[in-house]
Parts: C-alpha cells; sequence; structure tokens
C-alpha cells in the first residue's frame, strides 16, 4: 500500500537500516586495520619470503607480457660445436634441439617495454646480436632498441659454432657458418616476434630457492685466495640460489618461467658429437612437457627458460676431478695427475655417462624450479628502466680507492688458458696456475703470432702471455675491445646483462655493488639477478684475487686484473642513471665494428654431392628394428642417409626422424616423438667418397604406451643441380611391457 504525506518507517524497517550502517562501520574499520596491520609488517621485515621485495606503482595492474619460442638449430654435421675448442669435436647427430625463448614485458600502458632472451647456445656474439638488433629495427623502428634487449646463452658446449666475427672465434670454430649465423638470427628474431604477437595483460611473481647436489666449485684453490672475511659470509664456494620469475596472466593462468641458475652445461662432455642444449636445455625440456601437455617437444603456448648466471668457476660434474688413467683424486691448485700430467685430470659424474648426467642434473634444476614456480607469492611491480652503453673495456681508468687508480688491459690470454679445465682439458699438456712463461712457446708465439708489448706485458702481471689478442689485428681483431653494459628493471628486480663469465664470488661482489648503489640513491629492496653469456663475449671475469692464482679463468680474464673492478664501477654507474632517471645523459660510448660476411675467415667448405651405395638409394634401410622390444630397451635402426647440412635452410621445420604409433581406433598413425624428443638420437656417420649413413636410436621409457610403432628418418640429398627430399621407414614392431 502506497503512502501519501510524511514518509513513515515501521519498526522492522527501522532496525535493519541500523543493522546495515553497522555492518558498514565494521567493514571499514576492518580494512583500516588490515592495511595498518600489513604496512606494519613490511616495515618489521616478517614477509612470507624476505628475501624479496616490491616496489608499489599504485594501482596493481600488472604488465604486458608476451613470450615466444622458436627453433635456432644449426647445422648437424661438420660443423664444430662451441665451448670446448676441441678440432675434432664436430657435430653430428641430435640430442637435443636448441630453442630461442623471449620474454618481452611492457608497462600497462606499453610507455616502456623490455626484452630478455635466453637461447640454447654457448653465448651470444657481437655479430649476432648486431645483425637481430638490425631485424628489429627493420620491423619495428624504435620500439626493440640496444638498451631494452637483452641476448643471453645457456652456455651449452654442444650447439654448434661459426657465428663470430673475431678471429679467434673464427679460427677455433672452422671460420664463419653462414647456416648456423642464419638460423640463429632468424630464430631469436621468430621467438621476440612470437612474444611480440601475443602480448597479453598479466602478473609476474618472484621466488629463491637453493638447488642442492648439482654443482662445484672447479676451482677452489682460486676461491679460497679471496679473503677469509669475505668468505666467511657465504656457506658454499658457489652460489646455490636459484631465482624463479613466474609469469600468469590475469586468470592465473601460466605463460612462463625464466630462472637464472650458476652452472656450466657441460654435462655433455668434449668426446660428444650431437648438438644438444645439455642440462639447463633438458630442464625447459621438462618443464614445457609438463605445461604444455600433449604437445610434441617444441611446441605449446608455455614457455620455459632456464639462464646463466655466474657460473664461471662452477661444474655440473659433482663426482669432482679425478685421474682418468689411477682414479685418484687431482683437486689440487694445477689439476695436475702424477702420472700423464694435467691432461688426466677430468671432472664427471654424476651419472655413469654424459646422457645419465645431464639428465640427473637437469631435473634436479627443473624440480627446484616447480617447487619455486608454484609457492611463488611476491609480486613485481613498480616501473620498467633500462639503460645501455658500449665501453672500450680495453682502456676503462678504475678508481681503486680514494687516491690510487688503474686501467684494463687490451685483450690477452694467459699460458693456463690453453689447459682447459678439469670438465675440458687442453690439446696440449699446459697447466693451469701457470704464472712463468715458457721459452719454447714465447718463441713460437713470436715467430708465428705476435710478441706482446711491454705495456701489455706489466698490463696483465702476473699472467704470462700466450696470445697478445688485443695487439692481433689481422686478418680481423681476434678479441672485442667495445663491450656492451647493459641493466633492465622491471620493478624491484634488477637484470644485469654480463658479456662473459663472472665466477661465484665475483657475481656475488657485482649484485652488492649494484644493491647497495641502489640503497644510496633512495631504491631499496633492489632484487638483482647476473645474467650471464650476453652480447658480446668477452671469455673469464675474476676477483683480483683469484686473477694471481692465474687457473684457466684467470688466465681468460682478458682485460687485466681490475676487469672485475671496472665492471662494478660501469654498473653502479648504469643503477644509479637507473635510480635517478638520468639515463637518458648516458654517454652511448663508441660502438662496434660490424664486419660485412665478405670479410669474415670461411673455412667449413660447402658439402659435395651425396651418393648411395651400388643398388640402393637414400632412406633405404641398412639395418632394421626388431620385431619387438620392451620398455627400457632401445630400438636401432640405421638409414642410408645424405648429409644433413642439406636441410639446415628448413632446420625450424624440419625433423630428421619420428616415431610413430599405430592408433587402433582411428587406424591412423600418430607421431610421439621427434628429433627434439629426449627420448630419440639421431647419430649421422660420414663415409667415403660422398656416402653415409644414419642411425636412429628411440630409448623407449618406462611410461611408453604398448603398442605397433614405426620409425621414420628424414633428410634431404644434394646432386650437381639441386636439393632433393627422401625419407625411409622401418618395419612395424610391438612395444610391450612385458
Amino acid at each position: 500500500m502506497g503512502r501519501k504525506g510524511k514518509s513513515t518507517f515501521t519498526r522492522l524497517e527501522v532496525l535493519l537500516i541500523v543493522l546495515f550502517v553497522l555492518m558498514a562501520v565494521v567493514s571499514i574499520l576492518f580494512i583500516a586495520l588490515t592495511l595498518v596491520r600489513n604496512g606494519a609488517q613490511r616495515n618489521s621485515g616478517t614477509d612470507e619470503f624476505p628475501s624479496f621485495t616490491t616496489t608499489s606503482s599504485g594501482d596493481s595492474g600488472g604488465y604486458l607480457i608476451g613470450v615466444g619460442r622458436a627453433d635456432c638449430t644449426g647445422p648437424l654435421a661438420d660443423a664444430p660445436l662451441m665451448g670446448y675448442a676441441s678440432a675434432d669435436q664436430l657435430a653430428g647427430g641430435i640430442h637435443t634441439r636448441q630453442y630461442s625463448r623471449a620474454f618481452i614485458v611492457a608497462e600497462p600502458d606499453d610507455s616502456r617495454r623490455v626484452v630478455f632472451v635466453s637461447a640454447d647456445i654457448g653465448m651470444v656474439s657481437q655479430r649476432l646480436r648486431l645483425e637481430v638488433m638490425k631485424q628489429l629495427k627493420t620491423k619495428y623502428g624504435d620500439l626493440y632498441r640496444q638498451d631494452n634487449v637483452i641476448l643471453s646463452g645457456t652456455h651449452t658446449h654442444s650447439g654448434p659454432a661459426g657465428y663470430f666475427q673475431y678471429t679467434l672465434f673464427l679460427i677455433s670454430g672452422k671460420g664463419f657458418i653462414s647456416s648456423t649465423f642464419n638460423n640463429l638470427v632468424n630464430g631469436i628474431t621468430k621467438s621476440i616476434d612470437i612474444a611480440h604477437q601475443n602480448m597479453k595483460t598479466g602478473r609476474i611473481f618472484i621466488n629463491e630457492g637453493d638447488v642442492e647436489n648439482s654443482q662445484i666449485n672447479r676451482s677452489p684453490f682460486s676461491y679460497l685466495q679471496n679473503p677469509e672475511t669475505e668468505r666467511s659470509r657465504y656457506t658454499s664456494n658457489t652460489d646455490k640460489e636459484m631465482v624463479v620469475l613466474k609469469m600468469v596472466d590475469m586468470k592465473s593462468q601460466p605463460l612462463g618461467i625464466i630462472s637464472w641458475f650458476a652452472v656450466h652445461p657441460v654435462s655433455m662432455n668434449n668426446t660428444n658429437h650431437l648438438v644438444s642444449s645439455d642440462n639447463m636445455g633438458y630442464a625447459s625440456y621438462l618443464f614445457e612437457q609438463e605445461q604444455n601437455n600433449g604437445q610434441l617437444p617444441g611446441q605449446g603456448p608455455f614457455v620455459a627458460a632456464f639462464a646463466s648466471s655466474n657460473l664461471g668457476d662452477v661444474s655440473p660434474n659433482t663426482q669432482g676431478p679425478h685421474c682418468i688413467n689411477t682414479g685418484e683424486s687431482c683437486d689440487n691448485p694445477h689439476s695436475y695427475c702424477p702420472v700423464g700430467g694435467a691432461k688426466m685430470c677430468i671432472a664427471m659424474g654424476p651419472g655413469d655417462d654424459m646422457f645419465a648426467s645431464t639428465r640427473i642434473i637437469g631435473e634436479n634444476i627443473y624440480s627446484k624450479a616447480k617447487e619455486l614456480y608454484s609457492t611463488a607469492s611476491v609480486e613485481l611491480k613498480g616501473p620498467i628502466k633500462s639503460a645501455h652503453q658500449w665501453v672500450d673495456m680495453s682502456n676503462v681508468t678504475v678508481q681503486l680507492n680514494s687516491t690510487h687508480t688503474s686501467n684494463t688491459c687490451k685483450p690477452a690470454l694467459g699460458y693456463s688458458f690453453a689447459a682447459g679445465t678439469i670438465d675440458g682439458v687442453g690439446a696440449l699438456n699446459f697447466t693451469q696456475g701457470t704464472v712463468e712463461g715458457d721459452p719454447f712457446w714465447d718463441a713460437v708465439r713470436d715467430m708465428l703470432l705476435k710478441q706482446p708489448s711491454n705495456e701489455t706485458i706489466d698490463c696483465h702481471k702476473p699472467k704470462p702471455i700466450l696470445f697478445s689478442t688485443g695487439e692481433m689485428l689481422k686478418p680481423l681483431p681476434w678479441h672485442p675491445n667495445i663491450v656492451d653494459i647493459q641493466m633492465i628493471t622491471i620493478g624491484s628486480l634488477a637484470v644485469a646483462a654480463i658479456p662473459g663469465e663472472f665466477t661465484t664470488m665475483s657475481g656475488r661482489r657485482l649484485r652488492e655493488a649494484i644493491k647497495k648503489e641502489f640503497e644510496s640513491e633512495e631504491t631499496p629492496g633492489m632484487n638483482v639477478v647476473i645474467s650471464g653469456l650476453c652480447n658480446v663475449y668477452t671469455h673469464y671475469i675474476t676477483t683480483y684475487e683469484e686473477y694471481q692464482v692465474q687457473r684457466y679463468e684467470g688466465a681468460s680474464t682478458i682485460y687485466g686484473p681490475h676487469t672485475l673492478a671496472a665492471y662494478i664501477q660501469l654498473f653502479r654507474n648504469l643503477s644509479r642513471a637507473i635510480a635517478k632517471d638520468t639515463v637518458k645523459d648516458l654517454p652511448k660510448g663508441p660502438e662496434p665494428p660490424f664486419f660485412n660476411q665478405s670479410q669474415l675467415i670461411v673455412l667449413l667448405l660447402k658439402n659435395p654431392v651425396d651418393k648411395s651405395p651400388e643398388n640402393m638409394t637414400f632412406g633405404d634401410v641398412l639395418h632394421n628394428v626388431q620385431p619387438l622390444y620392451r620398455l627400457g630397451n632401445v630400438a636401432k635402426i640405421t638409414f642410408v642417409s645424405a648429409n644433413p647440412r642439406n636441410s639446415v635452410e628448413k632446420m625450424d621445420e624440419h625433423t630428421f626422424l619420428t616415431v610413430e604409433k599405430f592408433e587402433n581406433v582411428s587406424g591412423t598413425w600418430k607421431v610421439v616423438h621427434k628429433d627434439a624428443s629426449w627420448e630419440t638420437r639421431f647419430i649421422w656417420t660420414k663415409g667415403a667418397q660422398g656416402q653415409s649413413n644414419a642411425t636412429v636410436e628411440w630409448h623407449i621409457s618406462q611410461v611408453t604406451k604398448p603398442g605397433s610403432y614405426r620409425i621414420r628418418h628424414l633428410g634431404h640429398y644434394r646432386t650437381l643441380l639441386k636439393v632433393i627430399p627422401y625419407e625411409g621407414l622401418s618395419s612395424v614392431f610391438e612395444v610391450t611391457g612385458i
């Protein structure tokens, strides 16, 4: 019934209004008390993950996030594998493929963005970076620049060489190999394109934890030269910490992960001839296979990058160094065996062979990353910034203290560089820890290469100089002088892009210096990550104290004893500029050279015409599979093959093998494995007069479904006029669990 005149309320209506008001007041008080309590917790440092902090950007609108992955595998035959510098370690097949994984993070209004790429390669060369940046410039204008794009290598030692422009790397890598270079450029650029095209609003969480049983310090004698007061602050002579970035969309659906952890991907040793992404690549494989359920490797939207950090003196060969002829330990200052010398001192483990070791270390890294990903709850918030300079590292004035300065040096490598490490010894019997030259080798050097100047000798002391690369300029400079110094920040995370391999203590000092610089500029709580093998390769960076004993890492610190101090000084400048928003005032620095392809050394000749045995053709079966296999067996077949380099231009869409299962319901064959799968190996053997064969191995896992299977091999053979595809097929065989 309607009311007329003055409004009146019933007793019930008045009671309901009072209750509503009381509930509103209680809610407001609860919210206020919660805000006060949370503020007190932040101030008292009682966060759930107190090692991480966030910076506020007002409304938590997240970031624009894009992830992308693309194949960047190089030639599988004849090309040297980059890392061990072993002349006879030529590619001859594939263990796992190489991928480039790209991550783009932009502010909500897309005013600023950064790109981080982790590629399954030994390191990023200067020529590679410059070419990728050139491609991005053509496609996107000034959107992607030197300051906001980081290119990092995982440091696998089992990827094809040939993508450098400086003479030392060209010689050790059979010169410039255009197929390696082009596949890397195309793969890295494509991964960025995919990330660019798939950007969506999301959130980023950070987490940290220790990885156990996965690393040792391979130069503990060098580490012990650091001050005891400094060493006592740490519980280990390696950095066990893994830092993880968890990327999700606004519905908390997974997008990707970036993990940084310090370990050399050298579980695959210098006897390996298969292209492999090694332990870090296997960790990526495991994470992506889990998240992209039902997809073949390299497919699916989720992207998992396991990037390098300060791994300079960190080995995954956890059994430690032993004399391979006697079995006794050679964990001594010179890594020297009483019988056979330094070349007999090799580290192995934890598995019985390199494949098992790769699997164990990769699984350890993956398992910790999975745990950290699932529990990450500290969100990154705040602005995105980036800074970059080119610096002539051969001539940096270093302020050692308030009264003394010194300088970096022209590049040079010491005697112990030729000794190699316990992960891969040198070809000649040079010894780590050499602090005096040898008259014979000095004479050979002076006659064939270049006698170092007195200035260079004095600058590098106590390093005895084997190669004065900074004074060797023909046919092209042997080492870079101009080096990238770069940093990006995403809220409270700072990523320092390091152009080489920092040792454990070097990385700790740099992280601490960057953190303190931000704190001094009233930007406290920055989480600092060292990202290794970025943008240009300059070998190793040890501490001043480690440099004095001239083990492999010190001998390979090419800019002299004050290299680390110079980098700390330079990265403090970048930190200060980012914190004070004065990046625009940083001098750009001298640009590096970009040598035309016609100027580069080419030593790998075009592969000749392929030939098959008499009365056979390409793809024919030489040794067939058995009719029956059980779980845990290895199915093996050998085909008449051609040089895999013929297929190199189609590598991103080509596979050299498939394992196929017959589906009873549909009556069709389904591909269950390709050459990117962990369970498969493609082994190419070069014969005489243009003949070759290929062996496909399928290591049948314990979770394989019983049924009917077959194996297919695909390739291309070369005639005088053209390249022609071919394929071969095995007999049908059964897999049973019985």
